[in-house]
């Protein structure tokens, strides 16, 4: 019965120290979140807003996108559409083939990690250094991101410290300091920036009516990224187009409360040309399904995603089993849900990776339904062809279990013997339900059992005073 998010989460969960520590890191961060929550009387009212304008984007996408285009080539910056991620590739790649790039540096970006960028590229001769301290850890390492926003967060400091003195980065073997290490590391990107022929960013938002881009980072990665190269390539999902700056002053209040808990990131970056002594800046607009998914009727809404994390900081299947889990780059419930519009026949093992809690939608500064949302994919697992065939066995048994009135006593009739079974023989591997903690005591009566002998007696006892 086990999917591959289980059987990989197993394995997250053989070492119980860093599981613990898992858990509890996100869960402080999910409490700090709160805190900047609770410190805003407006908060509520805040993400009814964010809700709001996302939900009218989304729904008037070509118009703004339009109106994006139009002001930004009106600013000097050439803008190009990529229907998917092929296309996305192939434009990055013609644009460093044309400016002769040997190097390219880049912040932080979801969408280049979508697109699978990094090794088109490095395939072709270019040389990609990731600069958010997170992405370089585990570009070094040769890993994906575990977390949207804290990509490198399953990495203690001892094995950053292994890793620096093995790229020859840090130069005191055995000091794995993180004020030491950032210091390091600090050095090494600073000749990264300096010696690159082109930089890239991503997007937080994109302001359709001046054709800005903002990028939110709390390094400063992405104003060095675009600052020392000749060259500025911005990549932008389209779905990340907003109206104008009114609405960007929601998002911003909104975004690094809910994400890291911090009342805003260290640096709100606004790009609008190319700086003077630069050559070109390109924005590249990508598509690759999203104009698809803004038609389907139940799950379109995941669209408004600003990408905080907090889904992921909240979810306690999540915290307890590592974003290795699962099977799609963005783990977490809005993973799920975005892998499932990606790849349904692919990614179906990770719907199974929720209690349905809905602590993700409750804590979700645009208000996205992503429980509700995956709730329905797993509706839909048995038409897809996907559905796990020993639960289906289950629900059969379950069926005739509940519609029988008959069966379903005599089974909580008799389902007491099973406490006098030695521990030995239930919690063991052969009882699935006693992997991570003991065998439930059944109770000597059933619940209906009670109820009625309650209901008797209060019957009784109310014939007794109308009988006074």
């Amino acid at each position: 019965m086990s999917t591959q998010h289980s059987k990989k989460a197993a394995k997250f969960l053989k070492n119980g120290t860093y599981a613990k520590w898992h858990d509890a890191t996100f869960w402080a961060v999910r409490t700090k979140r709160d805190n900047m929550a609770h410190g805003l009387d407006e908060w509520e009212q805040l993400r009814e807003k964010a809700s709001a304008i996302k939900r009218h984007t989304i729904t008037h996408l070509d118009e703004y996108l339009e109106q994006f285009a139009a002001a930004a080539e009106k600013n000097g910056v050439i803008v190009h559409w990529a229907k998917d991620a092929e296309e996305f590739n192939q434009i990055v790649y013609g644009l460093l083939k044309q400016h002769d790039v040997k190097k390219l540096v880049k912040s932080k970006s979801m969408l280049t990690e979508e697109c699978e960028m990094n090794p088109y590229l490095e395939a072709r001769g270019i040389e990609v250094v990731e600069t958010d301290l997170g992405e370089r850890i585990i570009q070094l390492k040769g890993q994906k991101p575990s977390h949207i926003v804290m990509p490198a967060i399953h990495l203690n400091h001892d094995d950053v410290g292994e890793l620096f003195e093995k790229k020859g980065i840090s130069k005191e073997k055995g000091n794995h300091d993180p004020t030491y290490l950032t210091y390091m590391a600090r050095l090494s990107l600073r000749n990264e920036f300096l010696t690159a022929d082109a930089g890239m960013t991503g997007a937080n938002f994109g302001i359709a009516e001046t054709g800005d881009i903002v990028v939110c980072t709390n390094e400063g990665n992405a104003d060095m990224s675009t600052s020392c190269p000749k060259l500025h390539i911005a990549a932008i999902g389209l779905e990340k187009v907003i109206p104008n700056y009114d609405c960007l002053a929601v998002f911003q209040r909104m975004l690094c409360r809910a994400g890291t808990g911090q009342p805003t990131t260290t640096y709100t970056s606004h790009f609008r040309k190319a700086r003077p002594t630069a050559k070109e800046m390109h924005i590249i607009l990508v598509d690759n399904g999203r104009s698809e998914w803004v038609g389907n009727p139940d799950h379109w809404e995941v669209l408004k995603c600003i990408r905080c994390g907090s889904c992921m900081n909240t979810c306690p299947v999540y915290r307890r089993s590592g974003g290795y889990s699962y099977s799609y780059f963005i783990p977490g419930p809005v993973g799920i849900n975005l892998g499932m519009l990606r790849n349904p026949w692919h990614h179906s093992g990770n719907v199974s990776a929720c209690t349905l809690c809905l602590s993700c939608q409750t804590v979700c500064p645009v208000k996205i339904d992503l429980g509700d949302q995956i709730y329905k994919w797993r509706q839909k697992l048995n038409r897809l062809g996907t559905a796990n065939s020993e639960k289906k066995w289950m629900c059969r048994g379950m069926n005739v279990l509940f519609g029988s009135p008959s069966i379903y006593k005599m089974a909580t009739a008799v389902s007491p013997v099973a406490n006098v079974i030695p521990p030995f023989l239930m919690n063991c591997s052969l009882n699935p339900w006693a992997e991570g903690h003991d065998m439930m005591k059944f109770p000597k009566k059933p619940f209906h059992s009670i109820i009625k002998e309650e209901l008797r007696e209060v019957k009784g006892e109310s014939r007794g005073v109308k009988g006074q």
